[in-house]
């Protein structure tokens, strides 16, 4: 029989327990923790021979106190340090939410990814807030955002359906990079009734002139169903691995195919997406379960 102390003694020590939960997934995990996440693959039609190793980073979600240009900068040294043969950047580098002390400008948050280093470059694609937070770029109904002009001032390769050739060893590969899926809202003021995504995957794809493997950029992992066989690799960010994962398995993911690409290696039909759990916060500043992450992936 439970006593009434003995009630209260478990009734604390929940809301102890919540407290502390609530404190780790609120400040902890996404304040102090940075993972690096290992894949090694080589895809199906794969030049034999080209080893390479690609860094990537996804969803930056820059403001104050969560993602300061300080500790973007602290990233990059560490994303640096990690012998990467190219490194790309897979967008969201704008804030995504209210939660905030201080919004960090575009030009803070692309001069710390600046020092970014690869003997291969630094390639980088937009996301649904880089495009959603610019309204110029809204009104306009495309264009270049912010984030486009930012790391283009900076020396960062942006890439808007473009895709170039690209060698290591005498061998070559394509980086493909797609516009994002998702980047013009609706709204009577921008005279929309739907969403509406500014990619264009076959037109990306048709600038490729060889045999050389394909790795494609996009934002949002839900084109993956739409790649074809041709692609060896797809790397995408956006969901954060849901920000909230218990036992393995996100309860709200941005993606219309609801947890299928959420995060981590996937396979389907000898085609594979891989999705980072990303760096930042948007809407919440919560993370449990997925820590913020650098992707390292090695091919060959």
């Amino acid at each position: 029989m439970i006593t009434r102390r003995g009630l209260l003694k478990f009734l604390g020590g929940g809301i102890a327990s919540m407290a502390a939960l609530g404190s780790y997934a609120f400040a902890i995990e996404p304040l102090a923790r940075l993972s690096v996440t290992r894949y090694a693959l080589t895809p199906p039609g794969w030049s034999p021979g080209l080893k390479l190793r690609v860094v990537a980073l996804a969803d930056i979600h820059a403001c104050e106190p969560w993602m300061s240009a300080s500790r973007i900068a602290s990233i990059c040294r560490q994303a640096n340090a990690l012998g990467g043969d190219i490194t790309v950047l897979l967008g969201d580098y704008a804030a995504g939410m209210n939660l905030v002390t201080r919004y960090v400008h575009s030009s803070e948050w692309s001069k710390a990814l600046a020092t970014l280093e690869a003997p291969l470059g630094v390639h980088a694609i937009m996301g649904n807030h880089d495009w959603w937070e610019d309204r110029t770029a809204q009104k306009n109904s495309g264009g270049l955002t912010f984030g486009h002009k930012a790391l283009a001032d900076v020396g960062i390769n942006v890439y808007s359906n473009r895709a170039i050739r690209l060698e290591k060893d005498g061998l070559g590969f394509w980086l493909a990079g797609l516009e994002d899926q998702l980047a013009l809202v609706p709204g009577k003021k921008w005279m929309r009734k739907h969403m509406q995504g500014l990619d264009d995957l076959d037109g990306t794809l048709a600038q490729v002139e060889d045999d050389a493997p394909v790795i494609l950029l996009a934002h949002e992992p839900d084109i993956f169903p739409k790649v074809p066989s041709r692609v060896a690799l797809t790397l995408s960010g956006h969901t954060h691995g849901g920000q909230v994962r218990f036992l393995g398995h996100a309860p709200v993911v941005p993606s219309r195919f609801g947890d299928r690409y959420a995060y981590g290696h996937m396979v389907e039909d000898d085609r594979s997406l891989i999705v980072s759990g990303g760096l930042g916060c948007s809407i919440a500043p919560v993370r449990f379960g997925v820590p913020p992450e650098i992707v390292v992936i090695d091919l060959g």
